[in-house]
């Protein structure tokens, strides 16, 4: 029996419900077609929560999390919180908030390039042949978590890390180039920064377990700029809280779309996944917001559970799409598919087969299943 047995749903805010109802067709398509029995239960995170509970991460949702397998998450903020400066609750803190209490050290973003999309990106096609890669992102530690100053004409972020937290997801991206094409890249600010010295001394000791994989190094702005100028010459990519966050939205333009972008978080204990969008709040509830990256997430969920017949079922049903043309506008103006209706027609794909992509009738929908 399956360890996935019981999901927490957290929709969040903007068009967080939206496109993860679409992942929860999926879900009941894959119970359906191989007769798992999964257990859901929701959660509020984020303005949503605060809204109801004055909280963005009520212990209600902490409880619900814990005890669960794994959490799916869709998005999370909201203008009125951007908009007001001097506000002291807001709905990031939940995400940061939540992170912590699961442990979710270790962020996962794979980068994959559609052939029929290529044209998206903003890079010549001939750069982007070849590109596939995964980026590790330290996700609980660095100048995020660590204490800050604050006063009148003085403000600073402390940087800390600890060989520990160093070694945890090293051996994760180590394990992951070992399956893949054996590269390893760690992105630092080796030659500045001594918490990068010792991400780098940390990193080359662990090496020495994996022989079979190749280990580099770049200093983070060089990185920045072989993203753009190579960015196939990457397999996985391992690096600190902020240099992750700025390497990985980098990496995200080569896709031709956030929508398309899927990420996992992983902890000891907890496993959290969500599109690597935002709550993209001017597209909410207008049915018009791209759920292949929720789906994508829901996708990674399974095959970190090893599911992999379920995760690869749920990817072909997104290639299926893609390659027929079936697609939210974000991807082609001229297609404009409801996001509800990419997640319908995934649901009969994925109990069908490819077949059933065809025209949709004004009548057809699964919105009951949700």
């Amino acid at each position: 029996m399956s360890k996935l047995q019981n999901i927490a749903v957290l929709r969040g805010d903007g068009i967080g419900p939206e496109v993860v109802s679409q992942s929860l067709k999926v879900i009941d398509a894959i119970n359906q077609r191989y007769g798992h029995d999964m257990h859901l239960e929701e959660g509020l995170i984020g303005a949503i929560a605060i809204d109801k509970t004055g909280s963005p991460l009520p212990q209600a949702t902490i409880d619900i999390c814990k005890k669960s397998d794994a959490v799916i998450l869709g998005a999370i903020g909201d203008p009125k919180y951007d908009n007001n400066p001097s506000a002291t609750v807001r709905p990031e803190q939940g995400l940061l908030a939540i992170r912590k209490e699961l442990g979710l050290f270790c962020n996962i973003r794979p980068i994959t390039i559609y052939d029929n999309l290529i044209d998206l990106a903003p890079l010549k096609p001939e750069r982007l042949e070849g590109v596939d890669y995964v980026i590790y992102r330290e996700l609980t530690g660095g100048i995020y978590f660590g204490e800050k100053t604050k006063k009148s004409d003085y403000a600073s972020d402390l940087c800390e890390y600890s060989d520990f937290e160093v070694e945890r997801i090293a051996t994760l991206a180590f394990e992951a180039a070992r399956k893949r094409r054996r590269k390893l890249t760690l992105i630092d600010k080796a030659n500045v920064l001594e918490s990068s010295r010792l991400w780098r001394r940390v990193v080359i000791d662990l090496a020495k377990k994996y022989p079979d994989v190749d280990l580099d190094f770049l200093f983070i702005d060089n990185a920045a700029m072989q993203v753009i100028l190579n960015p196939a010459q990457f397999d996985v990519i391992v690096t600190s809280n902020m240099f992750g966050d700025i390497i990985s939205d980098e990496s995200s333009v080569l896709a031709g779309s956030l929508g398309l972008l899927p990420s996992g978080s992983i902890g000891t204990n907890s496993k959290l996944y969500e599109p690597v969008h935002g709550s993209y709040p001017q597209a909410a509830g207008k049915d018009i917001a791209n759920p292949i990256a929720s789906i994508l997430s829901t996708a990674m969920m399974y095959r970190d559970f090893d599911l992999d017949e379920e995760a690869n079922c749920i990817e072909n049903a997104v290639k299926d799409c893609i390659s027929k043309g079936v697609m939210t506008k974000d991807l082609h103006p001229d297609k404009d598919f409801a996001c509800s209706y990419l997640g319908d027609i995934m649901h009969s794909i994925i109990l069908d087969g490819a077949d059933a992509i065809k025209p949709r009738s004004e009548e057809e929908s699964y919105n009951n299943i949700i």
